[in-house]
């Protein structure tokens, strides 16, 4: 099978992965907090965030490493995508929307980066050892 090739059972792993990391990290924290001075943060910490960011970082890396850049960018891309759409689709303003889109922009552009970062670095083109 030639690299960066789509494979559609990888990219469906990979969704599920990203799927399951949107649940594992943020999908469970639903309440906002209410600080002293009245103001209200949440419902995300950053250390859910940056262990999203790390734990979705890990599986596209793998599957760079592996071949699959473009499963990687599509299956995590659309995997968080979808987890979400639906964790913000109860906000009656409509602007979850636009967080979604921005969120769809962020993932893809973060995993096509990384994945050509890695597949660049791996690559063996026939250059290696000579001087």
């Amino acid at each position: 099978m030639r690299p960066n090739r789509l494979n559609p059972a990888r990219v469906l792993l990979l969704f599920l992965v990203a799927v399951s990391a949107w649940a594992a990290w943020l999908g469970w924290d639903q309440h906002r907090d209410v600080q002293p001075d009245g103001s209200v943060t949440g419902p995300y910490e950053a250390w859910q965030v940056i262990g999203l960011v790390l734990t979705l970082s890990a599986a596209v890396a793998w599957a760079a490493l592996r071949g699959h850049a473009g499963s990687a960018v599509l299956g995590i891309t659309a995997g968080l995508t979808v987890a979400c759409a639906y964790d913000w689709s109860d906000d009656s303003s409509g602007l979850f929307a636009l967080g979604v889109v921005m969120v769809m922009v962020g993932t893809f552009t973060a995993t096509s980066a990384l994945s050509a970062l890695i597949t660049h670095m791996t690559r063996d083109d026939g250059r290696r050892g000579r001087a």
